[in-house]
């Protein structure tokens, strides 16, 4: 159960500062420990996570030994739990042990206790119930540490009941198996997920939209999601797919120009969506106003198949749509044709240091000219702004006020 000086903390604590809470917190007569993710990726040899603590304090005893030593806290969560200690202007989440007296689905009816078995209990998956202290002591009760070792993601005790205090767990279930899972799926585990599907209902669309966007991320997506739909897990939110060779594409390609992983972009390669069902889709799971945007606007805009093929066009499409548009269009395009794309690094670094040109006449230029007919001011602007970007951007200012009359008589023969 307890593995001494077994992880290396230096995988988790980057700033040294975060030691004094840790001392802090033994003067008061208590323990502190980080938990969760922080040890389990630590574990996993993965970088950049955020720290989470327990302490076997009361968040009453916590707040008032930090306030003793002149550590700041800030009230998270304190019906649940949790105190903010800020270290160096960031706040680290510190909650106490806890033991579930009720739950309802979601929310628990907690009561706060010292024993750190009871907290490690209320958990989900036996990987997420390690903590570690400062000196890299492991504190392993649900075997946890082996199961992330063999590619075994279970959940702790019986899964139906762990599903039933928050109906979420289902979805984290799927999310762990594809960043730690090696094998098959757990049987148990997956027969509950199935058993109580019906239950993500209960959930707001936000919470699921959110974790599913999170299963999007994850490696083995593709394996993950093929089981979900074969399950009919989220079968009342989302319809199935079999796009999973573009999906797989899409991230290869991604990982090999190093670029940050995007949900929407593989949310869209699944699905392929026209303008109907990316509508559809955006409004099924709340997308927020950006994500909507972006993803609707993937499928109203359609290019030809060699649109980023010559230099001078991707700077138009540039000028026209927006350098994070071109990019993802790029990448959506040569995903869904399983095509790469020739010189594709280049053309990246083309979009991601091209300098926007700004068109030099605005509608007060046109109505200088003696134009003040709207409809023909906007025509006229219109049709020298698609001049000037047929010319490379070339024309000048002086050179496109001198061709104002010209557009005007031939607009208005």
């Amino acid at each position: 159960m307890i593995r001494d000086n077994y992880l290396d903390m230096s995988k988790i604590i980057q700033d040294k500062k975060v030691l004094k809470l840790f001392r802090v917190v033994e003067c008061h007569g208590g323990a502190l420990r980080f938990v969760g993710g922080a040890v389990r990726d630590a574990l996993a040899g993965l970088k950049g996570f955020d720290l989470d603590l327990a302490t076997d304090l009361s968040p009453d005893e916590l707040v008032e030994a930090c306030s003793e030593n002149g550590l700041r806290t800030v009230p998270i969560g304190i019906k649940f739990g949790t105190v903010g200690v800020i270290i160096n202007d960031k706040v680290l989440e510190v909650t106490s042990l806890r033991r579930d007296v009720k739950t309802d689905g979601r929310h628990a009816e907690v009561e706060f206790t010292t024993d750190w078995e009871a907290d490690a209990a209320r958990r989900d998956l036996t990987i997420n119930a390690v903590y570690a202290d400062e000196k890299g002591n492991v504190f392993d009760y649900y075997n946890g540490i082996e199961d992330l070792e063999k590619g075994i993601v279970r959940f702790i005790g019986n899964p139906n009941h762990r599903i039933k205090e928050d109906y979420l767990r289902i979805l984290r279930f799927f999310r762990f198996y594809s960043l730690f899972g090696k094998g098959e799926m757990d049987e148990k585990a997956l027969k509950a997920c199935v058993e109580n599907r019906e239950g993500l209902k209960n959930l707001s669309i936000e919470r699921i939209r959110d974790e599913f966007s999170k299963i999007l991320l994850t490696p083995n997506v593709s394996k993950t999601l093929k089981i979900m739909f074969d399950n009919e897990i989220l079968g009342f939110l989302l319809p199935t797919s079999q796009n999973f060779e573009q999906l797989d594409f899409l991230i290869k390609l991604v990982d090999d120009e190093n670029i940050p992983h995007a949900a929407m972009r593989r949310l869209f390669v699944l699905y392929q969506p026209d303008e109907e069902l990316a509508e559809s889709l955006a409004t099924r799971l709340h997308l927020t106003k950006k994500q909507r945007e972006s993803f609707v606007r993937w499928a109203v805009i359609s290019l030809p198949d060699n649109a980023f093929d010559d230099d001078k066009n991707i700077m138009r499409l540039i000028y026209k749509y927006g350098k994070e548009f071109c990019r993802d269009k790029m990448l959506l395009q040569s995903a869904l044709e399983m095509k790469n794309v020739v010189n594709l690094h280049q053309k990246l670094q083309q979009i991601e240091d091209a300098i926007v040109s700004i068109f030099p006449l605005r509608g007060k230029d046109i109505i200088s000219a003696g134009i003040n007919n709207n409809r023909k001011i906007g025509s006229v602007l219109d049709e020298l702004e698609r001049l000037w970007i047929e010319s490379d951007f070339q024309l000048t200012r002086e050179e496109l006020l001198s061709r104002i009359g010209e557009i005007y008589q031939e607009a208005t023969a």
